[in-house]
């Protein structure tokens, strides 16, 4: 990995280098690696964190892939994604968490996360009975990008089809192209603050009341035997969550261009038809003009959430959306920082959010920052021209791993870790410092290895 003369400079201000970065990820996702056999089943992956989070998750695993790329690890992200796989249904579905080693839920209310059926065998390898933002098909084309194998392809091909399908029939209740949860869980963004008047909880910061609404909500999908048309017709939470839709289309996109490499042109087009179908249903439903945000949308009348929750960025990186609507949306709230102007961006709420807590809580995001959000907005940025903005949000980064290590999520005003400890997604760095080297490049010229934008167009 090569050292240039602003990576020497930022040396000098006492940031980790980037090879230290990259070994103590490569340590961090190690250590958390588990595989086995149980019941049939072979399963491989890496735990999010030792103890807080030591099941396989959906789109944890897709993170893991990204990061393993950027370590070389191209065998070991195509186990993860077998496995991820592995307990598919035979209708499609996959659910956001599979219980391989460790069966019980972490807290007994989760029981409530698996269909009736399964909490009564969670002594065998089961899934939960609910989603997760749907990144598999850009995990997958990463892969390939990285190591063309028609083999792996042709493995994997039918089952994301089979995946995005299901997402499809039974999340799309409406017809719009418009995918729906029903948990704040499938957010993966879990007390997201936007979710609160759907809730009905209107006391701002998070507090045991709020716990208790969200296991309602889940109790209640549980007792309705997770039949999805019945719990859409209850309307109890019923929520368009604009990160969730923004990665659906992306995937169908990157799902179109896994067929066009596997020669089947005409699903190509089907699934290239239903992105530009949700993207633009995005922009129509989710965009707020006096705003310049795009908010979730709650019930069977699209009405909107306006919550200034950092999601409200995600769709600028669709094609759909207008270049003047996305550069509306990036200079008020990342270069005016509306809401957002923080030490450490991006926060995951806005500081003048009723429902702003910056500190360590169990109510999450809701303030504090997530290598998430950067890395999501690294890529679009640098494609888009914005690089000094891109190159702060990696900078951003760097200072709060070099301060704080890897930690679940930080502080936005002092940078201190909080949450989990050796948590795997700040890991995602490592992806935004090879994407960051190839720009740096002139976007060709020799870096470690191939840099695929998880952003790239088809």
């Amino acid at each position: 990995m090569r050292t240039s003369s602003r990576e020497k400079e930022l040396n000098e201000q006492g940031l980790l280098p980037d090879e230290e970065i990259a070994a103590q990820v490569r340590d961090l996702l190690y250590r958390n690696m588990i595989s086995g056999q149980r019941e049939g089943f072979d399963y491989h992956y890496t735990k999010p964190s030792p103890g807080t989070y030591p099941y396989q998750y959906f789109w944890d695993t897709c993170f893991h892939v990204f990061i393993l790329l950027a370590m070389d690890e191209v065998d070991m992200a195509k186990k993860h994604m077998r496995s991820l796989f592995q307990m598919q249904t035979p209708d499609g579905f996959v659910g956001h968490m599979s219980y391989w080693k460790r069966l019980w839920p972490a807290r007994i209310t989760d029981i409530f996360q698996l269909r009736p059926k399964d909490a009564l065998r969670v002594y065998k390898p089961h899934m939960s009975a609910l989603v997760q933002p749907p990144l598999a098909a850009q995990a997958v084309l990463r892969i390939y990008q990285y190591a063309p194998d028609q083999h792996f392809l042709n493995e994997m091909l039918p089952r994301l089809k089979s995946y995005y399908n299901w997402l499809r029939r039974n999340r799309d209740f409406e017809g719009e192209g418009l995918l729906s949860i029903i948990s704040p869980y499938e957010s993966g963004l879990d007390w997201k603050a936007s979710f609160d008047s759907v809730l009905k909880y209107d006391k701002g910061l998070a507090g045991p009341q709020l716990f208790w609404k969200v296991l309602q909500v889940d109790a209640h999908n549980f007792f309705y035997n997770y039949n999805l048309p019945a719990i859409y017709r209850s309307n109890r939470f019923i929520v368009k969550d604009a990160a969730f839709n923004t990665i659906y289309v992306q995937n169908l996109e990157a799902l179109a261009q896994l067929c066009v490499l596997a020669g089947d042109q005409d699903t190509a087009a089907y699934y290239q038809s239903q992105a530009e179908k949700t993207g633009r249903s995005i922009l129509k439903y989710m965009y707020d003009d006096a705003d310049a945000a795009f908010y979730d949308l709650t019930g069977h009348n699209y009405r909107k959430l306006k919550v200034k929750t950092g999601t409200i960025f995600f769709p600028v990186v669709l094609r759909q959306v207008p270049g003047e609507v996305g550069k509306r949306v990036l200079q008020r709230h990342l270069q005016q920082r509306d809401g957002f102007h923080v030490p450490y961006p991006i926060p995951s709420l806005a500081v003048d959010e009723p429902a702003f807590n910056p500190d360590e809580s169990l109510y999450i995001w809701r303030g504090p920052t997530w290598v998430m959000f950067n890395w999501f907005m690294h890529g679009h940025l640098l494609d888009v021209g914005y690089t000094r903005e891109a190159e702060e949000l990696l900078l951003s980064i760097k200072r709060l791993i070099t301060k704080s290590g890897f930690r679940e999520y930080y502080n936005p005003f002092t940078g201190e870790g909080h949450g989990a400890h050796n948590f795997t997604w700040s890991g995602l760095v490592l992806d935004m410092i090879r994407r960051q080297q190839k720009e740096e490049s002139g976007g060709h010229g020799k870096t470690d290895i191939p840099i695929y934008s998880v952003h790239d167009p088809l």
